[in-house]
């Protein structure tokens, strides 16, 4: 629920934003064509809109994901620990065909893991200490080579780059929907009235959570192709310990909200918040692995 409504809240900044840079740059005019609207300049103006954000988001991943967790980058390894991390990050990444990303580790008593990068060959996995403490070597491995599928199977763009889609079309038909209401039904003939922003809001916030959850289902299908990368790269039965792991240990650490997709461990829930999880259960990842020939 916390979720929900921090995704909320967000839209209703950017609406707000945008309904003032609208009107503070003229650019009603620019969308509108003979009484009527643009389409085609509405679209434009949607799409940069939709994808500045997320990829601004996907430039800055790395540096944010080093602020917001404290991740320590290992430069040269300072104990046997992590050379092995590193040594063990390298095989794997040799294996999928991708350059050797940076390895962090990050301070946190609950294990998790993360990749995330702009690109494949310029990534960053990081580890918590409690990931490295209470999990066994081979369970160890297989989360690396969970996270090393993610960064092979260039997951951090095609989500950046489906968010932004979403963004676009959401921009797009809520702005839609905002014209029609101010137009056709309330029949205003001047500029933008209240109708259309209050129509283009409560049309933004319905699109906006339809489309977080077909981003959470991309997600979750995500998980089940690492998982399926960490059982190549590590063993499979490696990947199941590591998840069964991961199951019987304390609620897993909460990463910040823009990593939590790209962390090893997800959180559970039922009903409508089956739609706005991340990852699938972990039952039902040990399942899929178990199906495997």
């Amino acid at each position: 629920m916390k979720r929900i409504l921090l995704f909320l809240a967000t839209n209703i900044a950017v609406l707000a934003v945008l309904a003032v840079a609208v009107r503070v740059l003229g650019l009603e005019n620019w969308l509108e064509e003979s009484g009527g609207i643009d389409f085609t300049s509405l679209l434009i103006f949607s799409a940069i809109i939709g994808f500045s954000g997320s990829l601004i988001s996907l430039a800055m991943s790395k540096t944010a994901a080093k602020w917001t967790t404290g991740a320590k980058v290992i430069e040269q390894p300072a104990n046997s620990a992590e050379a092995w991390l590193l040594n063990r990050v390298q095989q794997h990444a040799a294996a999928a065909g991708i350059a050797m990303p940076e390895v962090a580790i990050y301070e946190s008593p609950e294990p998790n893991a993360f990749a995330t990068g702009a690109r494949r060959n310029a990534a960053l996995v990081a580890v918590s200490t409690g990931l490295l403490q209470q999990m066994r070597e081979n369970e160890v491995d297989a989360v690396l080579g969970h996270e090393i599928a993610h960064v092979a199977n260039g997951d951090m763009v095609t989500l950046a780059l489906l968010q932004g889609v979403l963004n676009t079309f959401v921009i797009f038909l809520s702005r839609l929907v905002g014209f029609v209401v101010d137009r056709v039904v309330l029949r205003n003939e001047r500029g933008y009235g209240p109708g259309f922003f209050i129509a283009s809001l409560a049309a933004q916030l319905l699109l906006g959570i339809l489309a977080s959850m077909i981003v959470m289902w991309f997600s979750r299908q995500r998980e089940f192709r690492a998982d399926r990368g960490g059982a190549q790269f590590a063993g499979r039965d490696n990947m199941i310990a590591a998840l069964r792991r991961l199951a019987g240990l304390h609620e897993p650490s909460r990463l910040p909200e823009s990593l939590q997709a790209f962390g090893i461990a997800g959180g559970g829930g039922g009903g409508i918040r089956r739609l706005f999880m991340s990852h699938p259960p972990i039952e039902e990842r040990i399942a899929a692995l178990q199906a495997l020939r």
